[in-house]
């Protein structure tokens, strides 16, 4: 099964940093990074808000678990957004390369 991984960071710079080493390990075939996202959130029982950046990665639910060992070890924030959403229906050869390009 295929899925998409959702994480949001502090800056794009930190984005840009956790999408290189997840595709250097393997854990992602693709990452897409889009900065200059209002983020709007309960923290520590206050309403806060946030600039941020967004990963969309694309990879193998396989690999899940290892993908957010290795995000929780590079992330500035305490409990990092880490949530993955099935891919139901895709490209065939796109989904045949997100093996390919994966562990």
């Amino acid at each position: 099964m295929h899925i998409v991984v959702l994480v949001t960071a502090s800056s794009k710079k930190e984005a840009q940093k956790l999408g290189a080493c997840l595709l250097q390990e393997k854990l992602a075939a693709c990452v897409n990074v889009i900065g200059g996202i209002d983020s709007h959130f309960r923290w520590q029982g206050k309403i806060d808000k946030a600039k941020e950046a967004l990963l969309i990665i694309k990879t193998k639910k396989l690999l899940f678990t290892q993908l957010v060992k290795k995000v929780k070890s590079l992330h500035s924030y305490e409990v990092p957004e880490i949530i993955a959403l099935p891919i139901i229906a895709g490209y065939k050869e796109y989904l045949d390369w997100i093996d390919d390009s994966t562990r």
